[in-house]
């Protein structure tokens, strides 16, 4: 007697071709790092309607509850962690999988995108580029100029597929999503007016600098390093001025208003500003590139990758 026929022993019932779907996990994932419904249904152009449906669906065809409700919020259960812990893998699998066929099917050629901080992009992505059109011409480069925050987002939802950013704005090694690359350390180097009684001083350090009116920005990844890169130097920098662009920092600072921290990678020349790299407390920012766990298998990509740590 067949299993399937009357009166045959019941047994576990066959599980559905489509238990594992790629696209609801993708949701569910996008879910635990936004923390919401309506944050989830933002970041991958869906309707909260959508998103919740989706998630139903998911939680039935696997047969287990992956949602709880928590004031107003949902709090993922201890299931949906699970279920969770595994997605990462395959998801990262499916991505090598794209870069494998990527490479049988057009080698090295094909369009890498780049999301890059605004210094980056005339420092590092711009030089990359020039050297793959000479090195690798089947292999064109989208650039699109994006901080941080956006270009996480952007390349977690699959719409670029490499991210610039300093280390200390990028997500953990830990990350399951993401492998991180490091591309270099850039020297922060102080700029003073031309004819500042320091400009010329041998072996200048970031605390001969403690008593001078400071510039940098009122908020954000640049604020921060200032602030800690004197604090470590043993003072709190007075800010006597505020920007956010370079343009505007170094004229503040050719003007005889003030002193600045500058990235190597940022300098640009000015007449009146003297660039000084400082001694043995020498600030560096990190800068990293990263890319969703598994696409660093790609032909294309890899060559990006080699062309942007020359």
């Amino acid at each position: 007697m067949s299993a399937y026929e009357p009166g045959a022993p019941s047994g576990p019932s066959p599980r559905p071709p489509d238990r594992w779907d790629v696209k609801k996990l993708v949701i569910l994932r996008t879910l635990r790092e936004r923390g919401t419904v309506t944050a989830t249904a933002q970041a991958l152009l869906m309707t909260p309607s959508a998103v919740s449906q989706q998630l139903t669906n998911l939680a039935k065809q696997l047969g287990v509850p992956l949602l709880q409700a928590h004031g107003r919020r949902v709090r993922l259960t201890d299931a949906a962690h699970l279920v969770l812990a595994h997605a990462d893998a395959v998801l990262a699998q499916l991505e090598r999988a794209d870069a494998e066929l990527d490479r049988y099917l057009h080698g090295e050629a094909g369009e890498v995108r780049v999301a890059a901080f605004s210094t980056a992009v005339p420092a590092l992505v711009v030089p990359a580029v020039r050297a793959l059109r000479a090195a690798h011409p089947g292999i064109t480069v989208r650039v699109r100029e994006a901080e941080a925050g956006e270009a996480y987002e952007l390349l977690a939802a699959g719409d670029v597929d490499l991210a610039l950013s300093l280390a200390a704005h990028a997500p953990t090694a830990r990350d399951p999503k993401f492998t991180r690359v490091p591309l270099l350390a850039d020297p922060l180097d102080v700029a003073l007016p031309v004819g500042h009684p320091l400009a010329a001083e041998p072996g200048l350090r970031l605390a001969d600098l403690a008593g001078e009116p400071w510039i940098f920005g009122g908020s954000g990844p640049w604020s921060e390093i200032t602030i800690a890169a004197c604090e470590a130097a043993g003072f709190v920098p007075a800010q006597a001025h505020s920007a956010a662009g370079w343009t505007a920092i170094l004229a503040m600072v050719e003007a005889g208003m003030g002193v600045a921290l500058v990235p190597r990678m940022a300098a640009a020349r000015r007449d009146g500003v003297a660039m000084c790299a400082l001694g043995a407390d020498r600030p560096v920012r990190h800068v990293v590139a990263a890319v969703r766990k598994g696409a660093e298998e790609g032909a294309t990509v890899r060559r990006v990758l080699e062309a942007l740590r020359v």
